[in-house]
Formats: C-alpha cells, structure tokens, sequence
C-alpha cells in the first residue's frame, strides 16, 4: 500500500515518527509532507530516515518543482496527522498555500483526516463546521482522543494513537474494497435526482423546502466510483459536484426536474429520486413583485407532477428505482404506502425525529424497506457513509437481476 503521510504544526507532531515506523514494519510505502509550522515540532530528517523516502515541504525545493498533482495520483490513501484546527480549516475552504494542501487539492484516492487541538479550540462552532466541510467532501475523520492535553486541560481533542490511527484507516479501506466488490456497475447507466424544488410566486419569491441536496450527491458520486455512468439532475442548491463519470442537468422547479428526468429514463437503469420535491405549487405565477398590503394574502396552490409515479408507470423488468421517505409521523406506514404506489424496488425511510437526521445535516440514520418485506435499520453515519450502503443494497438487486436473467 502507498500512503501520504501530512504532517501540520501541532506537538502532536512527535507522533508522526512513530506512526511512519509502524507503517513501515507493514510493508507500507510512506511518503511524508509537512508544513512549515510542523517543522518546529519534528525534524524532516526525522521522517525521511523512518520513511526512506524525501520529505517534502514546499512545493518547491533546490531539486526543482515538487509535483503535486503526481504525489496525488500516486497514492493508495492520504492521512493527514495530527490535522491542526489551521490545517483543517484551509482543506475546508480549499486555501492551497503549501505542498500539504496542493496534494490534498489534487488527490483521488481516500483522504483520512486526523485532528490534533486544545478541547475549545475542537469544541468551537468554526472547526466543528469546517469537519461537518469536510465530511460532506467525503473525507473521514478519524475521532479526536479524550484526556489530558497539551495545555493541561482534559477534554477532547488529542490526536488519535498511531495503532488506532492505522487501525481506523485499515478498516475503513477493507470496507471501501469488499463495497466496490459487492456489485460492479460498469457499463450501467444511472439517474439520480437531488436538492430541492423552487415553485415560483413571483420574480422574487418562491416555495421551497430546506434540502441542501449532499444526500443526493453522495449517491450519485458513490454510483460513479463503482463505475456507473451517472446523470444528476440537481434542484437549486448551492452544492455540485465535479466527481469524473456525473454528468450534471440543473434545473429550478418540479416541473423541470420531471422533463428532465424524462428525457433520461428510457436509456437508465438505476434511477434514485433523492430529490425534495414540491407537491404544490402557485396556480398563479405573477410577472411583477408582489407588493405588501394591509389585508391578508391567499395563494392557491396546484399539485406538481408526482415524478416518481410517472416514472414508476413506465418501470421496465430491468430497470431499478429506488425512492425516499423523509417523515414526522407513523413513518414506516407511509414509507411503505409510497413503495407499492410508487412502484419502487426499496424504499429510503429516514424521520424528522431523529436526531442527525434530514435537511442540512451531514449525517444521516435510514432504514432501507424492500419489496419482499426486508427491513433494514442503520445506525447514524456521515452522508457519504450512508451513500455507500445505499448503492451496496442497489449493487445486490443488480447481481440478482443478472443471476436470474442467466438462469
């Protein structure tokens, strides 16, 4: 295995030497970066020696250009440890001032992130939104220790132990490898939808809902990784993607989403209605801005088209759709009406009620409802997580239509 080791100021630094060491007993091929700031706490010399492999520092050195879009496509995982509350924050927020950040910038492979900080600088709302960042990215996070820090407070916040930290990356690729192996998409072609509608009142104003749409890119992206040739139909949100293999369609209302969608279907076959969309819409749309007035407002409200019944009426044997229920109330009742009129093959339920779960968050808690009565419930995890056993339940209907149509 090939992996970059980024090194960022932290006195957790020290840990880095003997992190590379184990990695080095392994077999593992380490390559370390370090910032500037890392330096005062360990020596490159340090890391060379222990990797057997130059240290790199800036993106360029008296050897010449360091290149970083190479080292990005040249290894199997990218661990950054310790991560300082400075480093996570320029990955975040893709600020590409060192060597560290122009690989992260670049790299394809699994970017494993492991932060190293005082416990309010860990606890404080910039760095906790600069993670939520970058799990919606895809990156993982390896969890912070608990006990006493550098500056003799106890909390959370200490870097992970190296064992742990090898341990925590083991698994999470082993897991990535035996999901890529659960069912080859290649050569088939996907439809997903994602993000909200927009219903127009008037130029300026509109119904809407609170979806951000990072379900549905999850999905699309995790449908492309495992080789699936991907149209992502997007509602207004300010998320996209730039994953290879997605090909993106943006549109703003129901009614959009649905041409769109119908101009996909026929030649699809997986399609995942991720998307939030209206059930009602302004019968009236006004061409100028409504102005306030003294006495009450009444608008009246038309249904939208329902895409996923159309889609569901014209459902071939091959084809796979896959819905989502998101519920307040009596949620298995109605996620399981909504998959018999639906006509889908499982059913994503997920409810308001748990905590985690719906618009905005980065995470998510679902239980998958199949067609012959399965159920099953998953535990809280990142959006990207849950994308992952998501597309594993749509790879497994793939391999059994296979294996049936082969009989």
């Amino acid at each position: 295995m090939r992996v970059i080791l980024g090194v960022s100021g932290s006195i957790a630094a020290y840990k880095a030497a003997l992190l590379t060491r184990l990695w080095v007993k392994e077999g593992v091929d380490v390559k370390v970066l370090m910032t500037r700031a890392a330096t005062d706490f360990i020596t490159p010399l340090t890391l060379s020696t222990l990797s057997k492999n130059p240290v790199l520092t800036d993106v360029h050195s008296e050897n010449g250009w360091n290149n970083h879009v190479e080292l990005g496509l040249w290894a199997d995982a990218f661990v950054i440890a310790p991560a300082s509350a400075n480093t996570i924050g320029r990955l975040a927020n893709g600020i590409c001032d060192n060597m560290l950040c122009a690989v992260y910038l670049s790299a394809r492979c699994p970017v494993f992130v492991a932060p190293a900080m005082d416990v309010d600088m860990w606890h404080h709302p910039a760095t906790q939104a600069n993670i939520a960042r970058l799990q919606s990215y895809g990156v993982e996070i390896i969890p912070v220790g608990t006990g006493e820090l550098a500056s003799g407070l106890n909390g959370a916040g200490r870097l992970a132990e190296p064992e742990e930290i090898i341990q925590f990356v083991r698994q999470r690729l082993l897991q990535r490898q035996s999901s890529a192996a659960a069912g080859n998409l290649l050569g088939k072609t996907a439809l997903v939808t994602a993000g909200p509608t927009f219903e127009p009142l008037d130029p300026v104003r509109f119904i809407g809902n609170h979806s951000s749409g990072k379900m549905g890119i999850a999905i699309a992206e995790e449908l492309a990784k495992r080789g699936a040739k991907v149209r992502l139909v997007l509602g207004p949100t300010a998320l996209s993607t730039i994953f290879p293999g997605i090909e993106i369609t943006k549109v703003g209302t129901a009614q959009q989403m649905y041409e769109a969608c119908q101009r996909f279907y026929s030649e699809t076959d997986i399609t995942v209605l991720a998307a939030a969309v209206a059930d009602y819409r302004p019968s009236q749309v006004a061409d100028q801005k409504i102005k306030k007035k003294d006495d009450d407002m009444r608008i009246e409200l038309a249904r939208t088209v329902d895409i996923a019944a159309a889609l569901g009426k014209e459902k071939k044997q091959h084809q796979i759709n896959i819905g989502f229920a998101l519920e307040t109330n009596d949620e298995e009742n109605h996620a399981l009406g909504k998959l018999q009129r639906k006509n889908f093959d499982f059913i994503v339920l997920n409810s308001m009620r748990d905590a985690g779960a719906g618009f905005g968050y980065d995470t998510n808690k679902i239980t998958i409802l199949h067609q012959n009565g399965t159920k099953i419930a998953f535990d809280l995890k990142s959006k990207t997580a849950v994308a992952e056993d998501i597309v594993a339940e749509i790879s497994t209907l793939a391999d059994n239509q296979i294996k049936t149509e082969s009989v």
